[in-house]
């Protein structure tokens, strides 16, 4: 006998198994804790997208945002849905939290609200508190030094190019640019715009921008039609699961790897185009939720050090704390981790930390950020600190994993490769169609999930899914399995 939680009734039934082949899969029941702002199930009166939401073109459908709460996203049509995705995983605490609704009603933010300020030139007064308070609260081992940005796509650029500055400078030492240098740069040339370049890995993704798209390698259509920049492109391990049965396999394959990393370090430097920085993410998300252990991070680490390169960690979809740490970069056990993290999405702006070293003074655009995103921020962190959210994304990740690899046993033909930190979880579909299919479904019973790389479904929610939603998505998504044909 075991429990099957009912939403609507707030009640658990006993379901009887007869068979594992015959059964429907049922997580394991835990005790619902009540939150204020959440609804206590998905409610679907359509299919989705519903009539309200017909002919949108690229968008996957109109949002009633007024009526979100929580862990549920609700669209035009009046559809209830859980949202495992949260906005491709920007969502912090759910949708119209209390604590950030009390900061909008508050009248000493007016003016933050109202002003935006150009802050690479006229901060606000408190603007160096409000940091200290926010994003330097938390910020990586080893830095006491940010830079805010508006998203994840410019906060990248830019650390490229204080990287960059930070590689022209070691190389000029005490010397002023020359004439030279200051002319050739106004013409696209060398020696003023150096033939330098960021190692980047297959697989990653780290925007749109120009420079951050030849540093993204997850989606050709990203990249197609667009002129780039000829800079090296690693490998990214690609590991077996489990991974307790792929020990000696799986070291094998990253050793490759980093092998190969040094090789073209060397290889760029004998073209004439020296390698300034590394860049990579802790896991490769747009790319198909892929990972690699934490020695692997560390040698790279090493070798970016050897070579005289920056090491850029990008947790701009990583960090927040989706991975059960704020940084997903402190699971590798490093004081040392980076030279340069960006960040954004679940850290509601964006920016970059960085070493002292890399604070270049010609950095600018007009807003430098947002510092109202900066309030919504210090008011997340009270709440993640307040309620130990990080500890509850552990929880709930640990069920969440466990359930899939118990979904991956029951249909082996069509899932495989569970895998996650947190809540920061994935699983592969047998085919792309098939995960397409999935989705479809499962959005039709009340749950958003998200895609990624060739066939894998990512999990993406907010930090206050508890196992209490945990088993409600996997009790549902047991059902799209089910009726799967």
């Amino acid at each position: 006998v075991t429990k099957y939680y009912t939403p609507h009734t707030h009640t658990f039934m006993n379901f009887f198994v007869v068979s594992p082949q015959g059964c429907r899969y049922v997580s394991k029941a835990a005790a619902k804790t009540q939150v204020e702002f959440d609804y206590d199930g998905p409610s679907m009166t359509t299919t989705v997208p519903g009539p309200r939401s017909q002919n949108t073109g690229a968008i996957n459908f109109f949002c009633n945002y007024e009526e979100s709460k929580g862990n549920y996203l609700v669209d035009v049509d009046g559809n209830r849905m859980l949202d495992i995705y949260t906005q491709i995983s920007s969502i912090p605490i759910g949708y119209n939290h209390p604590a950030l609704l009390k900061v909008m009603t508050n009248p000493n933010n007016l003016s933050t609200f109202v002003n935006r300020p150009a802050l690479g030139i006229l901060p606000p007064e408190n603007f160096p508190d409000k940091i200290t308070e926010s994003l330097l609260s938390v910020a990586p081992s080893g830095m006491t030094r940010v830079q805010t940005m508006s998203c994840g796509a410019c906060s990248n650029e830019n650390a490229y190019k204080a990287i960059f500055i930070w590689y022209r400078n070691k190389e000029r030492g005490p010397n002023t640019p020359t004439n030279e240098e200051l002319n050739t740069s106004m013409i696209n040339q060398a020696p003023g715009c150096p033939e330098l370049s960021i190692l980047s890995f297959m697989g990653g993704f780290h925007g749109r921008t120009l420079g951050c798209l030849a540093t993204t390698h997850s989606k050709a259509i990203h990249k197609l039609d667009i002129p780039s920049f000829d800079w090296p492109v690693a490998p990214f391990p690609r590991l077996q699961y489990p991974l307790d049965e792929f020990t000696r396999d799986n070291a094998e394959e990253e050793a490759r790897c980093l092998e190969e990393v040094e090789d073209l370090i060397v290889k760029w430097r004998q073209k004439g185009k020296p390698v300034a920085g590394i860049v990579i993410e802790p896991i490769q998300a747009e790319g198909g939720d892929n990972h690699a252990s934490p020695d692997f991070f560390r040698r790279l680490r090493n070798i970016a050090r050897k070579h005289g390169c920056a090491f850029h960690v990008d947790e701009v979809q990583t960090g927040g704390g989706g991975t059960g740490k704020f940084w997903a970069h402190e699971h590798w056990g490093m004081d040392d981790p980076a030279d340069v993290v960006s960040f954004s999405k679940k850290l509601l702006s964006g920016g970059y930390y960085h070493k002292d070293e890399l604070q270049p003074y010609r950095i600018f655009n007009t807003w430098m950020g947002d510092p109202s995103k900066n309030l919504f921020l210090s008011e997340v962190l009270n709440v993640i600190r307040r309620e130990n959210l990080l500890e509850q994304v552990t929880r709930s990740g640990k069920a969440l994993l466990n359930g899939l690899y118990e979904l991956q046993a029951q249909y082996p033909s069509i899932l495989s490769r569970a895998r996650g930190q947190g809540t920061f979880c994935a699983i592969d579909a047998c085919d792309d169609a098939t995960r397409d299919r999935i989705m479809l479904k499962a959005r039709d019973k009340g749950v958003l999930l998200g895609g990624c790389g060739d066939r894998t479904i990512r999990f993406r929610p907010a930090l206050v899914f508890k196992e209490y939603h945990v088993n409600l998505f996997l009790n549902i998504f047991n059902d799209v399995l089910a009726q799967h044909k």
